[in-house]
């Protein structure tokens, strides 16, 4: 956690901060995926919605996010990724990140579902009404995405993924 910490976010309650400049390309932070959520091992009943902030994964594996991963506000101009190196995954600056620049990754990129929320991050991008799905976002929002998409996602998607590459090679 030495290239970020936590602080107040114009977005939403605690994000998190790059204390250093990141180039673009660099590892961020590792994200710890330990506790895995099953039926044998469930989240507290009592658990604040910080302590219920899951992630989705593949093959249906549901993680408890842990500190500081959780605080990573949705951005629709986000300025990191997720991908999955050797077992592990990672966050990965997008393009170059100014030292006290919140980290902010889309949370429509390896989404699916139907949740439904009001976004609020401010960018020129904001797409207001965000719908957790990777393949409700526009057709060139998807096409922009695509490089990003964890290969997990491309795996378990595939039949959407190339219906997409097969829409990006028409002329």
């Amino acid at each position: 956690m030495s290239q970020v910490c936590l602080q107040t976010s114009p977005i939403n309650g605690t994000g998190v901060f790059a204390v250093v400049d990141i180039p673009a390309g660099a590892p961020v932070l590792k994200i710890d995926d330990a506790r895995v959520v099953t039926s044998d091992n469930p989240l507290r009943p009592e658990a604040d919605e910080y302590e219920r902030h899951c992630d989705y994964l593949a093959g249906g594996t549901v993680v408890l996010m842990q500190l500081p991963e959780r605080h990573i506000n949705h951005s629709c101009d986000p300025n990191t990724f997720v991908k999955t190196l050797n077992g592990n995954r990672y966050v990965f600056a997008l393009r170059a990140i100014a030292a006290n620049e919140e980290i902010t990754y889309d949370y429509c990129i390896n989404g699916y579902g139907d949740t439904l929320w009001e976004c609020h991050c401010g960018s020129a991008r904001c797409r207001k009404l965000i719908h957790s799905d990777f393949f409700h976002l526009p057709p060139a929002l998807q096409l922009e995405y695509l490089p990003l998409l964890d290969s997990w996602y491309v795996e378990e998607y595939w039949g959407k993924v190339e219906a997409l590459l097969n829409l990006a090679s028409e002329p």
